[in-house]
Formats: structure tokens, sequence, C-alpha cells
């Protein structure tokens, strides 16, 4: 009996569901098609439809902490159809209010006629390029008419011109000469867009909301008020890691958006983030058709689907990290610059003939959360605006300093003695060296003599004396590294470079280069050479072919302080509705790789990175840091005659590791002028924690 009863409540919601479901389709079937017939029995059949696309609105970016730093604000432009305009008696007494209203409300509209605004009239004398092309495009069109083919050698004079088009567009004669010409500039605008195939004429966009009601109450016919959305940036940081958004090219549409269901003019990300989570960041648009009589006058609307926005996605990075990372790239590198410019001319004053300094030209900074693989900051030198990416975008790609480049995922640097971790656990695992082995610095190394290859230690002519390996990468000593490296050779180096994730892609999602392991299958494919023994004593101490990206080199760290545990990156935190009603993802930290250690040898690197900050080449900078630290530095010698490449690793804190930092700057001169840069991070990261010693605690703690 229950059951019966359960089934026939079940038939009866089906049904009246049903029912519900018919009425909504029946009204929805009136309003569309049959009460848009008896407005075409009405008019005479008269009216005009047309369907727009409604945009829907992108969903935000946000740091992990709720920061907002891109989204979407909606603006209204005011469009007119020439299809339309052209059907009215009254069309140039319409573009004439439409003007007179724009100059009321000090609108700037769209007007590249390049002929002076007030008679006498004269063609401008500095046409752009883009004028140039219109203009060229309009004679083209009409060129029967006018025997004109060239902008710049028209052949009629400006007035004449004027003339011609006055008639042509039957301007009366009432109207005023100046008056004229800005009903022709507009004209000119709609030709244009006719010739290039479009039937729709911007002709004010991101206009205020008190023009849009004005131009709402004067009623032009053919004039109408779309609204769409644009890309707002909350923050002059992290323009390489949120990217920006722009039209997509065919090639793109074609391979992938098309079948997304994208329409050809849809905006995409580009770059960045902006790219990388489009997935989620894009919404769904809708549409409406707008059924317009023969004057213009709307008589109904209806809406075809309606649009759906993007969902919100929650960034990995902590913004005032970011910020500090590239306040303090940006600074460190200013100092050098200025430093090596200030000796350059002491010394010309001093009349000694020195050649004109190297500067430094760039880098990146890149701090990772050990425990998450999470990317905290992401920083990249020199960088640019994205608020003004497109006013600025052809001196940016024509910048020889290549702000466009993300150089802390793209940028391919030798890692110089930070590598030396890399050399110490290959040696410790293939048995070469124990953690007690001692190897005497002769500051020389000999064994190649013959062939004319004598490398030597940085300290050179001096000597570290006898180290075990703990103390070889507290003072960085090469004579030690190149001793261990000859024994084992490169393969032993060069698989251990890989258990650390170097010539692999990280797997962040915007994107990164993967680098190059110096191997022997490695110089035979990049530059068909045999290796040579010589190969193996530049390679274990970060120069030679090994490349890598800073994002490679703060994973290396992150994966020496998380005991083995390499993480795939990332800089996607969670997702969000539009509405913030709802987590639709959270990503969940993603293991790329573990080390295995049963001996307990990334101890021993442990070891020697907290001994390189406590009494080492880092101690200068960090011994006395109220948090303890595990660093390495690292210089890289390019050649005989230029400035070395500078180079910073550390994580902490050492005890408990949290944070990771990789920090390199091109022509940085040492890794040892870049620590400010780390201790400014590690400042941020631990001040009014625990950690530090406060005793208090930070609200956003909590979320990192």
């Amino acid at each position: 009996m229950d059951k019966f009863i359960k089934t026939s409540r079940v038939i009866a919601l089906g049904l009246a569901l049903a029912v519900i479901v018919g009425i909504y389709g029946l009204t929805l079937y009136r309003i569309q098609a049959i009460d848009t017939e008896a407005i075409l029995e009405d008019t005479g059949g008269s009216v005009a439809a047309t369907t727009y696309a409604v945009h829907a609105a992108r969903g935000s970016l946000l740091d992990r902490n709720g920061v907002l730093l891109s989204s979407d604000r909606t603006i209204y432009d005011i469009r007119i159809s020439r299809q339309q305009l052209l059907q009215q008696p009254d069309r140039n007494t319409i573009l004439l209010n439409l003007i007179r209203a724009a100059n009321r409300f000090g609108v700037e509209y769209t007007d590249n006629f390049p002929v002076t605004m007030a008679a006498p009239f004269e063609y401008l004398v500095n046409m752009s390029s883009t004028q140039r092309s219109r203009m060229r495009s309009y004679f083209e069109y009409f060129t029967e008419s006018l025997h004109v083919a060239d902008p710049d050698d028209p052949g009629i004079t400006a007035t004449q011109l004027i003339s011609w088009m006055r008639e042509h567009y039957g301007i009366d004669y009432t109207v005023t000469a100046e008056d004229a010409r800005k009903i022709i500039g507009v004209r000119f605008e709609l030709e244009i867009g006719a010739i290039l195939g479009a039937n729709d004429y911007v002709f004010a966009t991101d206009v205020s909301q008190e023009f849009v009601s004005y131009i709402s109450e004067l009623s032009l016919a053919s004039v109408t008020i779309e609204t769409r959305s644009t890309r707002v940036y909350h923050t002059d940081y992290a323009a390489h890691l949120l990217g920006y958004v722009g039209a997509m090219t065919e090639a793109q549409y074609e391979n992938k958006y098309k079948d997304l269901g994208y329409p050809l003019n849809a905006l995409v990300g580009r770059d960045g983030a902006e790219q990388a989570f489009e997935e989620y960041l894009h919404g769904t648009d809708g549409s409406v058709t707008i059924y317009t009589d023969e004057t213009g006058a709307v008589v109904n609307k209806v809406v075809n689907s309606e649009a759906k926005a993007g969902s919100n996605v929650y960034l990995t990075v902590d913004i005032g990290l970011q910020k500090v990372a590239e306040d303090a790239l940006a600074s460190t590198i200013g100092q050098l610059n200025r430093d090596r410019t200030e000796e350059y001319e002491k010394a010309l004053a001093q009349g000694k003939d020195v050649k004109e300094p190297e500067m430094a030209s760039g880098g990146g900074v890149v701090a990772v959360d050990v425990r998450t693989g999470e990317v905290l900051a992401l920083a990249s030198y020199p960088t640019f605006k994205l608020s003004t990416f497109y006013e600025d975008f052809d001196a940016l790609n024509s910048d020889p300093a290549s702000p466009m480049l993300n150089r802390a995922t793209y940028g391919n640097y030798n890692p110089g003695s930070t590598f030396k971790m890399v050399t110490a656990l290959a040696a410790l695992r293939s048995g070469t060296i124990s953690r007690w082995t001692t190897i005497r610095d002769q500051s020389v190394y000999m064994a190649y003599a013959q062939q004319n290859f004598t490398p030597t230690c940085w300290i050179y002519p001096g000597s570290h004396g006898t180290l075990d390996v703990v103390g070889a990468l507290e003072q960085s000593c090469n004579y030690f590294f190149y001793t261990v490296a000859d024994e084992m050779g490169i393969s032993s180096i060069s698989e251990a470079a890989e258990l650390f994730g170097f010539g692999q892609h990280t797997g962040i999602e915007i994107g990164d280069d993967m680098g190059t392991v110096a191997s022997v299958e490695s110089k035979r494919r990049l530059l068909n050479e045999s290796w040579w023994n010589a190969d193996t004593l530049l390679a274990c101490i970060g120069q030679g072919l090994n490349l890598f990206t800073p994002v490679q080199m703060a994973n290396y760290v992150a994966t020496i302080a998380a005991d083995g545990v390499r993480h795939n990156l990332t800089c996607l935190h969670s997702v969000a509705s539009f509405d913030y009603s709802d987590v639709l993802l959270r990503r969940e930290p993603r293991i790329a790789g573990v080390i295995d250690d049963p001996e307990g040898y990334l101890e021993i690197l442990q070891e020697g990175m907290r001994a390189v900050a406590k009494t080492g080449t880092a101690a200068s900078a960090l011994a006395d840091y109220p948090i303890p630290v595990a660093a390495k530095t690292g210089t890289v010698q390019l050649d005989s005659s230029s400035i070395n490449d500078g180079i910073f690793v550390c994580y902490a804190p050492a005890d408990d590791p949290q944070i990771a930092i990789a920090v390199v700057v091109q022509k940085g001169g040492s890794g040892s002028r870049l620590i400010t840069i780390a201790r400014d991070l590690l400042d941020y990261w631990f001040q009014g924690t625990d950690d530090w010693g406060s005793g208090i605690v930070q609200d956003n703690s909590l979320v990192r």
C-alpha cells in the first residue's frame, strides 16, 4: 500500500511538472512567435529582426587571500546600424543630433576622416596609418566618381572633397560647413565599415550612464546602446602571471574554440592565468532578437538564451608577496647598475682606461610552498602594465630588453653552484663518497693539464683545505666537486638532476620551458658533438649545458626541503561560482615524484645548505636571521670578459620548511648580492606569525 501511494505521488508530480513545462513552452512560443506575428501584421510586415549576442561576463582572478586581481567591468557602446540609418529620410539630422549630444557630454566619438574640422578645410598634415588606410579604401571605392586613388596625393582639395561628399550624402544647404564636416566624418566611418564588411559602426565606446540615459530619451532611429564587458586589472603587479585577454587568432578559432562553441569575435585569454584557466573564466554567451519598425523604433525584444557568467578563479599567489618580489628584484637590479655606473665614472675621472660596464639586464624570482607545490610569487624583470598593455604593445614588442618574456618560467640559466646539491647527491648515491669522505682542495685541478684544461676553485690562488661533502657545500668548493664528478662520470649526475625535475616541465599551468640537463645525449642532440671529461667538470658545478628556469630551481630546492617529495607546481588554488556562493573546485597537491632515499642522503644536503646560511657563503646576510634558513649561492661565469649571472636559492624554516625561493639575475655578479631579495620575501612571509617569534598570527596566515 505504501509502495502504491509513493508511486502514485511520483506519477502525479510528473504530470504536474509536464503541465507546467507545457504552459511555459506555450507562453514562450506566444511571446516569440504569435506576438511577433501580430506585430508584423500591425506594422504591415515591415518589422526588421536583428539578433545580437549577449556577452557573458568573464570570471574574476583573485589571489589566495581573496584580493581581487582582475575582473570584468560593464561598459556601454553607442552603435549605429548603417542599414537602418539609410532607411531614414532624416538620417543626417539623426547623426547631427547624436554628435551634438556627444559634444555636450564631452564624449569622444570615432572620426578618422583626415580633414580639418572647420573651414577653410585642409587635409591633416600628419595622417595616421589608420586614416591613410581608410582614405585609400574610400578613394578606391569611389574611384570612378572622385577620380582619385592616392590619399597622399588625392588630386583634389579638401574643400572640393567636402563639397562632393556633402552632395553625395544629401546634406542640406542650411547645415553649416562645420556641422556638415561632422556629419561627413560619421558617414565616412559608416561607408568604410560597409567596405570592410561591417554592418554596424561603433560611434562611441565606454560612455557614461548619464550619456546613455540622454541618448535613450532622444530615441534616435538606428542608434542602439550595447553593453559589453572589458577587463580591468586591479594591480600593477603579476603581469606575466595574470596574462591578458584579447581577440583569438583564426588558427586558434579553427583548432580549438570553434569546437567549443565560441563565436569568432569572442575574447579569450591570450597568456598567463587568463589563458590557462579559460575554461573556468569564460562564460556562455546568450542571444537576443530585437524587432524594429521602418522608423528604427524597437517594437519587441525576445531573449533567445540567457548569458551564463564565467567562474571566479583563486590563484595560489599572495599578491603582497608578489609585490615584495617584484619591488625587491627591480630595486636590486637598479642598485647594481647604479653602482657599476658610479664605479665607471669614477675610473674615468681618474684617467683610467676602462670599458663601459655591462648592466644587469633582467631576472626572475619564484617562491613555492614546500608542502603543496603552490606558487606563492612569480616575478619577472623587466615587466609591464596590463592596464596599458595594448597601448604599449608596439613599444614592448620592439624593446630589446624583452619585457614581455616571462623569465621566471621561460628564461634558461646556468644554475652555477646552486647545482652542487645535485652533484653531491649523485656522488653519495653512486658510492663515490660517503658523508665523511674528505678531499683536500689543491685550488687547481690538474688531471687534464696535458690537454691544457686546468679548472680552478673559485678561491684560487687560495685553498679551502680539507673538506667533507657538507663543508664543500658550505664553502662551495669547486675542487671537491671536480674530483668526485671526474670519478663517477656524467651519467650519475644527469640521472640525479632528473630526479629533481630538471629537463622536465614543472606542471605549472601557465606553461614553462623544460630546460636542458647536461648529458652525453643532450650534447649530441644540441651540438652534434662528443662528450669530453672537461664537459663533466663544467656540468658538476652547474655550468656547460645545464640550463634551467627559475621556476625549476625553486621546485628543486622545495624537493630537497620536502625530503625528496617533488610536487607538480600549480598557480591554481580553487574555483568558485560567479556569485561566490559555491566552491566548484579545490585543487589538491599532486606529487610528481619521490626520491628514494633510505640512506638519508637528502639530510646531508639539508645540513650543507644550513651551513651555507649559518657559517658559509651566505652567512653575512643570514647567520643572525630570526628564522633558521637553508641556502645556496651561485655565480655563473659566462666568459672571461662578461659579468657573471647571479643565482641564490633557499628555504625556510630550515627545521620545518614552508617556503622555497629561487632568485636569478642576468649579469647580477654573484649570488651573494641577491640574498637581500630573498630576505625581503622571508620578512613578508614570516612577520606576524608564530614562526617569527611575535606570537601574533595574521588572519591570512590561515589561508596560506
